[in-house]
């Protein structure tokens, strides 16, 4: 528990509201891929599903790992801190699982068919 001014950080609303933004992603993030999960499991079409969860997902995971590195602050950066790690790997899912372009016109050509 990192201590700021002599109290923990988890106090100050800012960190909370990233906590809570972080939270919102994350389970917005599930929510899509079960979907997408879902509708192949029905036999139903479900590209546009799974580029939204894939997109989401990598997208979600790259902002999620760089709060924690801002709320963790200088020991976020160290090599050896897990959150560093993180934030490479996530950032590495925006482009080898099909870039967020890709991704994004993947979803755009399915809702213009719609």
């Amino acid at each position: 528990n990192r201590l700021a001014f002599g109290s923990s950080i988890l106090k100050l609303q800012t960190i909370q509201n990233k906590i809570a933004e972080m939270g919102l992603r994350i389970e917005s993030a599930q929510l899509l891929t079960h979907r997408a999960a879902y509708l192949k499991d029905q036999g139903l079409p479900f590209t546009k599903e799974a580029a939204m969860a894939k997109l989401h997902a990598s997208e979600t995971a790259t902002y999620v790992s760089h709060q924690a590195i801002q709320i963790l602050g200088g020991m976020g950066y160290v090599s050896d801190m897990p959150a560093e790690r993180h934030y490479r790997d996530a950032r590495i899912t925006e482009i080898y699982e099909g870039t967020s372009e890709i991704q994004r016109l993947v979803i755009a050509n399915a809702l213009i068919k719609e």
